[in-house]
C-alpha cells in the first residue's frame, strides 16, 4: 500500500472545492459521468487507430445507487488508469501555487474547472470519501484502488478487478442523502447526461405486472447517444425536427420553423434553434435554449452566448469551444463566445431573410408570431437594424403588410405635413379607435396596427432611424392637427366664447385622482364628430415606457391626461354655445362688466408699480394689487358657477360628454347607468 499527500501546498483546497467550485452541488454527477464517457471515447479512439486490439465489449456507463451503504457508483469500461496515471492525473492537481489559486479564484471559482481539470474533485461536494477502483486497458495492467477522505492524505493499493475500466465510488455525506433517492438521481441524469454520446444506464426498465411495477432485465438507458443536432440536415425531415422539439418541450405548441446550425470554422458549433409561438409574456419564454459541450449539458442560462433577443428562441447549442464550466464573467470576456454570438445572429437573420425572399406570403402569415423576436432584436442589438430592415414588416389596420421602404413610398405624398415630416399613424385597438381610424381614412390616410408588446419602445426607435418621420397614435389629436396641412386653416372661436364653451363642458367632466381632463375648442368642419377625446402621444408613450423601464416610475405615477376636443363647426356644439349665451347672458353681464373694470384697475396698478423699484413699493400698494387680483378671481368663480349651473341640467352637454367617454371605454358604473337612462328619456 502506498500512502501520501495530494500535491497541493495548502490543506484548504477541499473546503474551497466544496464551497466555491459550483453554485449547485448537483453538478457533481455531470462531472463524474462526463469523465466516464471521456474514458470510453478515448478507448474508441485507440481502437480506431489500431492502438487497442482487444475486445471492446459493452461500453455503457453505469450509475448505481446503494441507499443502505450510502454510496453512488459510476462505472465505465473505458481506458482505465494505472497507478502512475493516478499519481499524475489525480494526486497532482494541475496548477502551480495553491495559495495563488485560492487568492485569485475564491470569489469566482466556477472559472477554474476548465482551466485546471478539477472535475473529479466535484465528488467531494457531496462525499465524505471517494474510492477509485481502476484497471488500465494496457495488457497485463494491475488494478489499483485509491481512497481519499477529503483531506490531502490518500492511500493507494493493488486490488482485484476483473474488467478494464474505472469505478468511482462516492460515500455520500449525511447532509447530501437526497442524491441517494432514485427519482432525484434519474432527474439529474436526464438533465445533465440526456444526450451524452455513450449509453448511460441507471437501473432497469420496469413493466406493469401483477398490479405493480417490477424491474425487467433490460437496462434503463437514460440518454440519446445520437441527438438530432449531430446528424446531417440533409438526412432529416420536417417531422424529425418537430418530434425532437416535442421531446425537448412536451407541453409547447408546434414551432413556427427552425434553424439547423452547423459550422466548423473559425469555431465548432452545432445545434437547432426553434422559433416558438409566443403567447404574451416574454419573461416566461426565456431559458429554453440548452447549451451543451460535446453533448454534455452545461446550462440553460445562455445570456452572453446567444444574443439577448434570441434567448426567446427554444432549442439546443453544442460547442466544444465554449468551456464546459463557465461563469458569466468568464463568458463575457471569451473571444470565442463573442464570435459564436455574432454567428448565431447572422444565421438567424439569413434564415428570416431567406423565408421572406423565397415565400413572402408564408412570411407574412407568420409575422404576427415572429415579430416579437425581431422587435426585441431591433431594441437590444445596435447592429441588427441594418440586417433586419429588408424583411421587417409594418402591418396596417386592413391587414396589409409593407416593408419600411414600401410603406414610406405608400404614404409619403399624402401624409407629409406642412413642415415636411412624413407622419405614420397607428392604432393599437382598432375597435375602440374605430372613429379615429375612420377619420384618417376619410382623409385618404393609412393607419398602421401596432398592438405588440414592444411597439411602444419600437416607435421611438423607428423615429430615430427614419429620416424626417414622426409616428403617432391616431387618437393622439384631431386628424387635422396630426398631419397639419397649409391649406386647411379654419377660423377659430374668439377667446371669450371659447373659454365659456370650455368651462361649460369642463364642469361636467368626471373627477378622479388617476385621470385629468383638459377641454379645448377647435374648428374641425361641420361633417366631423362634435366631441372627441385625445391623449398626448408624448405623455402616453412615457407612461407606457414606465411599465417597461423601472427607472421611469415618475411618469407611471402621473395621472392619465386627456383632452376633450369640442368641434366648434359641429351644429350640436354651436347649439350649446348659442343656447348657453341666451340663457346666461343676463346673469353674466354685470359680472363680466365687473371683471372688465377690475382688470383695467389691475393693469393700472401694475403699470404704476413697474415704474418703481421693489423697495419703493409700499405695503398698502402691494395689498391693493393683491386684493384686486382676488376680486377678479372671485368674480370669475361666480361666472364659472353660473356656466356650471347651466351645464349641470343641460341634457345635450351631459349626453355629448358621456358619448365621448363611452367611445373611449371610460364610461362605467353609475355614470353609465345615468347615460342609459338619459338616452331612453331622450328617445
Amino acid at each position: 500500500m502506498k500512502q501520501g499527500n495530494i500535491g497541493v501546498t495548502t490543506e484548504n483546497i477541499f473546503p474551497v472545492i466544496k464551497k466555491f467550485l459550483y453554485s449547485d452541488h448537483e453538478i457533481f454527477i455531470r462531472e463524474i459521468v462526463s469523465n466516464a464517457v471521456d474514458a470510453t471515447q478515448k478507448l474508441k479512439t485507440l481502437a480506431g487507430k489500431g492502438d487497442f486490439k482487444g475486445e471492446m465489449g459493452d461500453l455503457k456507463v453505469t450509475v448505481t445507487l446503494d441507499k443502505e451503504n450510502k454510496t453512488i457508483t459510476v462505472s465505465d469500461h473505458g481506458i482505465g488508469m494505472t497507478a502512475d496515471e493516478i499519481e499524475k492525473y489525480i494526486n497532482q492537481i494541475a496548477f502551480s501555487g495553491a495559495g495563488d489559486f485560492l487568492d485569485k479564484y475564491k470569489d469566482d471559482a466556477n472559472a477554474i474547472i476548465g482551466h485546471f481539470g478539477l472535475g473529479f474533485y466535484s465528488a467531494y461536494m457531496v462525499s465524505s470519501s471517494v474510492d477509485i477502483v481502476t484497471r488500465s486497458y494496457q495488457e497485463g495492467a494491475q488494478a489499483v484502488k485509491w481512497t481519499c477522505d477529503g483531506s490531502p492524505a490518500y492511500t493507494m493499493e493493488e486490488t482485484d478487478k476483473a474488467e478494464r475500466g474505472t469505478d468511482i465510488i462516492m460515500h455520500i455525506d449525511d447532509d447530501c442523502t437526497e442524491f441517494l433517492e432514485k427519482d432525484k438521481m434519474e432527474g439529474l441524469l436526464r438533465k445533465y447526461c440526456h444526450f451524452l454520446p455513450v449509453p448511460v444506464a441507471f437501473g432497469k426498465k420496469t413493466e406493469w405486472k401483477d398490479g405493480k411495477q417490477v424491474d425487467t432485465d433490460e437496462d434503463n438507458i437514460i440518454n440519446d447517444v445520437e441527438p438530432l443536432w449531430t446528424r446531417k440536415p440533409s438526412d432529416l425531415k420536417d417531422e424529425d425536427y418537430k418530434a425532437f422539439y416535442r421531446h425537448l418541450f412536451p407541453m409547447a405548441d408546434e414551432p413556427l420553423f427552425w434553424i439547423h446550425l452547423n459550422v466548423d470554422y473559425p469555431f465548432n458549433l452545432t445545434g437547432i434553434l426553434y422559433f416558438p409561438k409566443i403567447k404574451n409574456n416574454i419573461e416566461l419564454q426565456r431559458n429554453k435554449i440548452q447549451l451543451y459541450c460535446n453533448q454534455v449539458f452545461v446550462t440553460d442560462a445562455v445570456e452572453g452566448i446567444v444574443p439577448e433577443f434570441l434567448t426567446l428562441l427554444h432549442g439546443v447549442i453544442d460547442s466544444p469551444d465554449i468551456p464546459l464550466n463557465v461563469s458569466r464573467s468568464y463568458l463575457q470576456s471569451d473571444a470565442n463566445v463573442k464570435k459564436i454570438s455574432s454567428y448565431i445572429t447572422k444565421k438567424v437573420s439569413d434564415k428570416l431573410a431567406g423565408i421572406f425572399k423565397n415565400d413572402r406570403k408564408e412570411f407574412e402569415n407568420k409575422w404576427d408570431d415572429i415579430k416579437v423576436f425581431i422587435h426585441y432584436g431591433l431594441l437590444t442589438e445596435t447592429d441588427y437594424y441594418d440586417k433586419a430592415k429588408t424583411y421587417f414588416l409594418l402591418k396596417d389596420t386592413e391587414g396589409k403588410y409593407y416593408t419600411l421602404e414600401e410603406y414610406n413610398t405608400l404614404v409619403k405624398e399624402n401624409q407629409t405635413s406642412k413642415d415636411g415630416n412624413v407622419v405614420y399613424l397607428y392604432a393599437n385597438d382598432p375597435e375602440s379607435q374605430y372613429t379615429y381610424i375612420q377619420a384618417a381614412r376619410d382623409k385618404g390616410y393609412n393607419v398602421l396596427l401596432m398592438d405588440g408588446q414592444l411597439d411602444t419602445p419600437l416607435v421611438g426607435m423607428l423615429e430615430q432611424k427614419l429620416e424626417k418621420t414622426t409616428i403617432t397614435r391616431v387618437d393622439a389629436d384631431t386628424i387635422d392637427r396630426l398631419i397639419p396641412k397649409a391649406n386647411e386653416e379654419r377660423q377659430p372661436l374668439d377667446e371669450e366664447r371659447s373659454m365659456k364653451l370650455s368651462t361649460i363642458f369642463n364642469s361636467v367632466m368626471p373627477r378622479t385622482g388617476k385621470t385629468e381632463f383638459h377641454v379645448e375648442t377647435q374648428p374641425l368642419g361641420a361633417d366631423q364628430m362634435p366631441v372627441m377625446i385625445t391623449q398626448s402621444e408624448y405623455m402616453r408613450r412615457m407612461k407606457e415606457m414606465s411599465r417597461l423601464q423601472p427607472g421611469m416610475n415618475f411618469y407611471g405615477e402621473m395621472p392619465d391626461m386627456y383632452t376633450l376636443v369640442l368641434n366648434t363647426d359641429a351644429p350640436l356644439i354651436q347649439n350649446v354655445l348659442n343656447d348657453s349665451e341666451s340663457k346666461t347672458s343676463d346673469a353674466l353681464k354685470p359680472i363680466e362688466a365687473e371683471i372688465k373694470g377690475l382688470s383695467a384697475r389691475q393693469a393700472v396698478l401694475r403699470q404704476e408699480q413697474d415704474k418703481k423699484k421693489p423697495e419703493e413699493i409700499t405695503q398698502e400698494e402691494k395689498d391693493d394689487l393683491k386684493q384686486c387680483g382676488e376680486n377678479i378671481q372671485a368674480e370669475k368663480k361666480k361666472k364659472d358657477d353660473i356656466l356650471a349651473g347651466y351645464a349641470k341640467d343641460n341634457t345635450l352637454v351631459n349626453q355629448l360628454v358621456d358619448l365621448a367617454l363611452l367611445q373611449n371605454g371610460m364610461l362605467k358604473g353609475e355614470a353609465l347607468t345615468r347615460f342609459v337612462k338619459r338616452s331612453l328619456e331622450m328617445i
